[in-house]
C-alpha cells in the first residue's frame, strides 16, 4: 500500500485512470461471453454539440447504470455515437460559408457544399465525445458508429425502400410546418411553442350587393388578405345566418369571395367571423377542401410576399408586409381598431423563426404497428420511469399522424427515389445514368429511429438486444422514442415473433431539465448556463457527478447550484482523508470478517447501517431513483462511517491494548471494500484510486462484484445477536449530537473543551463515555446524581446531559446579549407585520413576495421563543 498524499487531486488522477481503462479495453463489450447481457444506447449527441450539464446529467446516469452491471456481473455493452444532425449542422457550415467567402450553399453547388460538411466533421464532429471521456464515461468506443457510416446509410435508405413497396411512404402535396430561414418542411415535433405580443386587427369585409353592409374579421396576419379566397361563420351564429351564401369583397386585390358555414369556425374568436386563406393555414386548408374553395399561395418560400397582384405588398418581408397591409386597410377606411393580443406561434426548433403553414410536395410515412406500439407499453413490457410519461406516449399514438420525412437540405441520408421523364422508381442502387435522384434527404430522426439495433452486428444483436434502458429527455418522445418502439416492432430486429424479442429497449428513463436557482431554464443568452469543463477542472468528474446526481429527483426538474458540486467534491475528499486516517494503521485486509472480531458498539451500529443501506440502495436502483441512491451513499458515508464510527474509531484505537481495536480496523477494511464499490458508479476515479492504492483486489474496481440486498441481510444476520450494542452506539451518537446542539446554543465555540456533566439512565463503560466525551469535545463526562446549580440541560438517550455555564459564561453578559438580540428579532418582525398590515402595500405587491413575508415572520417569531427559552434558563 503506497502513501495517500495530504490532498485528492482530481485531475491528475483521472487523467491517468481512464487513459489506463482505455488502454486495457476495459469497456469492451464480448458478445460471446457467458455472462448475462447489459446493454444501453447513448442517445447520439449532435455532431455539433459541445458537452451542457444536460449530457452531464444523461450520460452519467448511462454510466451509472453501466458501471453498475459491470459489479454485477453482466456482460455490458454501452454503445456510443453521434447524429450527422442534418439541419443543424447545414447551417453551421453555411453561416461559416457566407461568414469566410459571403456566398451560401447553392452558390456553391452541392458536390463542394458536401465536401465541406464532410471536412467540418472531420475537425469539429467528435468535440462531445472527446468531452464525454473527460466525465468517465465508460462506453465501448470501439463501437462508436455515426449516422452518416456507409453501412448504417444503406440501411436507412432500404428501410425507405420497404416502407415504399409495402404502400406506407407516399408523395403527396399537403400543408406542412415550412421554416422560411431554412427553406425546408418541419415536422410537428421540430416545431416548438412560444408566446408572442402581437396585435390583432379587426377588418371590415363589405357584403357584396348590400351597401354600407360589413362583416368584421379578428385576424393577426392582415398580410395574408391577397390569398383569401372566402370568408366563413358558424353555421348557428345568429348574428350571420342571414349572409351564409351570399359574397364579400376582399379589401385587396378587390375580389368578390363566397360567405360560408363550417362547424369548424370557433363563434367566440374575435368577431366569430373568419377568413379563409387555404394556402397558409391548416384549418383553412382544412374548411377550403370541404368548400372546394381554390388555394393562392401569397408568400415565397423564405418568407417574402408573392402577390403582384398588390404591388405595395410584393417583394416585401411577411413581418414587413404585415404592418404595409394594416397601413393600406386604414386608407381605405378598413381597418376597424387594432387590439394587443398575446397567442402562442410555432417556432423553428433550429432556426428559432416563426414557421408557415405552407402547401407543399412532400414524402410522407403512414406510421406501421401503432397498434402494437400502444400494446407494449400499456401492457409494461416497456416501462416508463416516471410513470406519467405513459399517458402522454398513449396520446400521441392514439392521435398519430402521418411523419412528413422529407427535407430540403443537402446533409443527410438522400431519399432512395430516381425520377426520369416525370415516372420515378424507389431503390436503393441506381437505376441508370439518365436517372436524377430526388433532390430531398430523409429528416434526421428517420436514420435515429434505426439507432437501438442498426448500430450492431448480428452477434451483437443477438447478445445485447433488445436493450436493457433507454435514458433521455421526454422533449423527445415523439422524435426518438415512440419512432424508435415503432421501428423495432416493424422490423424485428429480434428476428423472433414475440413483441418482447423486437421491443428496442424494456426501459426508459426520462430525465429533468436542469434550471438555474431561480427556476429559470438554462440558456447563453441568460449567461446562467454554466461550463461543465470548466467544472470538472474545479471540482473533478467526480465531484460533478455526485453533486448532480443528488440534486436530480425522478421526474422533477433540477435546481442547479454550484455549491452542490463543492459538496461532491468535498464528499470526495471526506473518503480521502478518512482512508488516509486508516493508512496510519497499516495494510487493509481485503477480506476481512468483523462479525468474527470482538467488535465495538460503534462497529457494530455501522455495519447494521451499512447493511441497511445496501437493502435500500436496491430499492431505489429498482425504481430508477438515482438521487434516492445518492443520498443513501452521501448519507452513510459522510455520516455513519466518518463523522460517527470514524471519530469513535479514533477513540478506540488511541486506548493501549483496547480489546476492540482488532475488530475496528476489521470493521473499516470490511465497510471500505463495500464502500468503494458501492461508489465506483458515481465516482469512478476516487474509487478506483484508492482501490488500488490499499490493494483491495483485482488490479481494476470495475468488476469487484456488488454488495446486493442479499449480502446486505447476510451481514444483518450476522450481527443478530449484537442489536443492543448497535443500540447503545445510537444512544451515545444522539447524545453528543444534543450535548453540541447545547454548546451553540450558548454560543460556545465547537474547539473549545468544556466539561459535562452526566445523570445516567444507567451506567456507561469507561469505553462509551470516552466516546461520547471525543464526540462532544468535552474536558470530561462527570457523574451527577441530581441538578447542579447553573446547568442547563438536555435529554438524552443515555441519560440527563447538563453543560455547567459557571466559570464558561458571564451569565449577566449572557443575559444582555441574548436580550439585545431578542429586542434586535423582534423590531424586525414588527416591521414585517407593519408590511403585512397595510393595505396599500400589500395590494401592490406581488403574492409570492407576501408569501416570503409571512415565512420570514414566522421564522423570527421561532428564533424568539427559542431566545425566550435560553433566557428562562439562564434566569433559573
Amino acid at each position: 500500500m503506497s502513501d495517500l498524499p495530504k490532498a485528492y487531486e482530481p485531475k491528475e488522477i483521472a487523467e491517468s485512470i481512464y487513459a489506463r481503462w482505455l488502454q486495457d479495453q476495459t469497456y469492451r463489450a464480448d458478445p460471446s461471453s457467458s455472462k448475462p447481457a447489459f446493454s444501453i444506447v447513448m442517445p447520439p449527441p449532435n455532431i455539433t454539440g459541445v458537452l451542457t450539464l444536460g449530457h452531464v446529467l444523461n450520460n452519467t446516469l448511462q454510466d451509472v447504470l453501466s458501471r453498475k452491471a459491470r459489479l454485477e456481473g453482466y456482460e455490458v455493452l454501452w454503445l456510443p455515437g453521434t447524429d450527422h444532425a442534418g439541419l443543424a449542422t447545414e447551417m453551421v457550415v453555411e453561416r461559416s460559408l457566407r461568414k469566410q467567402r459571403g456566398i451560401g450553399r447553392k452558390e456553391l453547388g452541392r458536390e463542394e457544399f458536401l465536401r465541406l460538411v464532410r471536412e467540418w466533421r472531420e475537425k469539429h464532429g467528435r468535440i462531445i465525445v472527446e468531452q464525454l471521456k473527460k466525465l468517465g464515461s465508460s462506453a465501448d468506443w470501439s463501437r462508436e458508429r455515426f449516422t452518416m457510416d456507409a453501412d448504417y446509410s444503406r440501411a436507412v435508405q432500404e428501410v425507405f425502400v420497404a416502407l415504399y413497396r409495402k404502400g406506407l411512404i407516399y408523395r403527396g402535396k399537403r400543408m406542412v410546418n415550412w421554416c422560411p430561414a431554412s427553406l425546408t418542411a418541419l415536422s410537428d415535433e421540430e416545431v416548438l411553442p412560444r408566446e408572442e405580443q402581437s396585435n390583432l386587427y379587426f377588418v371590415r369585409y363589405a357584403v357584396e350587393d348590400e351597401p354600407g353592409a360589413f362583416l368584421t374579421v379578428a385576424t393577426t396576419r392582415p398580410e395574408t388578405i391577397p390569398g383569401d379566397t372566402g370568408i366563413a361563420v358558424h353555421p348557428e351564429d345568429e348574428r350571420y345566418r342571414k349572409w351564409i351564401g351570399r359574397r364579400a369583397v376582399r379589401p385587396f386585390p378587390h375580389g368578390s369571395i363566397p360567405i360560408l358555414a363550417d362547424a369548424a369556425v370557433d363563434p367566440a374568436f374575435g368577431s366569430g367571423v373568419l377568413k379563409i386563406t387555404p394556402a397558409h393555414d391548416k384549418l383553412d386548408f382544412e374548411i377550403g377542401q370541404r368548400h372546394k374553395l381554390p388555394i393562392v399561395d401569397v408568400l415565397h418560400p423564405d418568407g417574402r410576399m408573392n402577390c403582384p397582384s398588390v404591388p405595395e405588398l410584393d417583394g416585401l418581408d411577411r413581418f414587413e408586409a404585415r404592418k404595409k397591409a394594416a397601413s393600406l386597410l386604414e386608407e381605405k377606411g378598413l381597418l376597424a381598431k387594432i387590439e394587443p393580443y398575446l397567442h402562442t406561434v410555432g417556432v423553428s426548433e433550429r432556426a428559432n423563426v416563426p414557421i408557415e403553414p405552407r402547401l407543399s410536395e412532400q414524402w410522407f410515412l403512414r406510421y406501421p404497428k401503432a397498434e402494437e406500439a400502444l400494446r407494449v407499453v400499456r401492457e409494461r413490457r416497456i416501462r416508463f420511469f416516471p410513470e406519467h410519461w405513459e399517458k402522454v406516449y398513449e396520446h400521441w399514438i392514439e392521435n398519430i399522424q402521418d411523419w412528413c420525412i422529407s427535407r430540403q437540405v443537402w446533409w443527410g441520408h438522400r431519399i432512395p427515389v430516381w425520377w426520369k421523364d416525370g415516372s420515378h422508381l424507389c431503390q436503393v442502387e441506381s437505376p441508370g445514368p439518365e436517372w436524377v435522384q430526388d433532390p430531398d434527404t430523409l429528416d434526421t430522426w428517420f436514420s435515429s429511429w434505426l439507432w437501438a439495433f442498426e448500430t450492431m452486428d448480428p452477434a451483437t444483436r443477438r447478445k445485447f438486444y433488445p436493450t436493457s434502458v433507454l435514458v433521455t429527455g421526454p422533449d423527445i418522445i415523439f422524435l426518438w422514442v415512440a419512432r424508435m418502439i415503432i421501428a423495432g416492432l416493424e422490423f424485428r430486429p429480434g428476428r423472433g415473433p414475440s413483441l418482447e424479442e423486437n421491443i428496442p429497449f424494456r426501459a426508459v428513463y426520462f430525465t429533468g431539465l436542469i434550471r438555474d436557482r431561480l427556476g429559470r431554464k438554462m440558456s447563453k443568452s441568460l449567461g446562467n448556463s454554466p461550463d461543465p469543463l470548466a467544472l470538472i477542472e474545479k471540482y473533478g468528474a467526480d465531484g460533478l457527478r455526485f453533486g448532480l446526481l443528488r440534486i436530480a429527483p425522478q421526474g422533477q426538474d433540477i435546481r442547479f447550484d454550484e455549491k452542490q458540486i463543492e459538496e461532491g467534491r468535498n464528499f470526495c475528499n471526506k473518503l480521502w482523508n478518512a482512508c488516509r486516517f486508516r493508512a496510519r494503521f497499516g495494510p487493509i485486509a481485503a477480506s476481512a470478517r468483523p462479525w468474527e472480531d470482538r467488535l465495538s458498539p460503534f462497529a457494530v451500529e455501522m455495519l447494521s447501517a451499512l447493511s441497511q443501506t445496501g437493502i435500500r440502495l436496491e430499492t431505489a436502483f429498482g425504481a430508477y431513483e438515482f438521487s434516492e441512491a445518492a443520498g443513501l451513499l452521501y448519507s452513510f458515508v459522510w455520516n455513519d462511517f466518518c463523522s460517527s464510527f470514524l471519530e469513535a474509531a479514533k477513540v478506540d484505537l488511541s486506548q493501549d491494548r483496547s480489546p476492540t481495536a482488532s475488530g475496528t480496523l476489521a470493521a473499516f477494511d470490511y465497510a471500505l471494500s463495500w464502500i468503494l464499490r458501492l461508489l465506483h458508479p458515481f465516482c469512478p476515479f476516487v474509487t478506483e484510486e484508492l482501490w488500488n492504492r490499499f490493494e483491495l483486489g483485482p488490479s481494476t474496481l470495475q468488476f469487484a462484484g456488488w454488495f446486493s440486498a442479499a449480502e446486505a441481510r447476510k451481514l444483518d444476520e450476522r450481527l443478530a445477536d449484537r442489536k443492543e450494542a448497535a443500540l447503545l452506539a445510537r444512544s451515545i451518537y444522539q447524545a453528543a449530537e444534543r450535548g453540541r446542539h447545547l454548546r451553540s446554543t450558548y454560543g460556545i465555540p465547537s474547539n473549545q473543551k468544556v466539561p459535562f456533566l452526566l445523570r445516567a439512565d444507567a451506567p456507561l463503560a469507561n469505553a462509551e463515555r470516552t466516546v461520547l466525551a471525543a464526540l462532544s469535545n468535552a474536558s470530561e463526562i462527570a457523574d451527577v446524581d441530581g441538578p447542579p446549580p447553573k446547568a442547563p440541560m438536555v435529554l438524552t438517550a443515555v441519560g440527563e446531559l447538563y453543560l455547567p455555564l459557571e466559570g464558561i459564561l458571564d451569565l449577566d453578559v449572557e443575559r444582555k446579549r441574548l436580550t439585545n438580540e431578542k429586542e434586535k428579532l423582534a423590531r424586525n418582525w414588527q416591521a414585517i407585520q407593519d408590511r403585512l398590515h397595510n393595505p396599500e402595500v400589500t395590494a401592490r405587491v406581488p403574492a409570492e413576495k407576501l408569501k416570503a413575508w409571512k415565512e420570514q415572520a414566522r421564522q423570527l417569531e421561532s428564533a424568539m421563543r427559542r431566545l425566550e427559552d435560553q433566557l428562562n434558563e439562564l434566569s433559573q
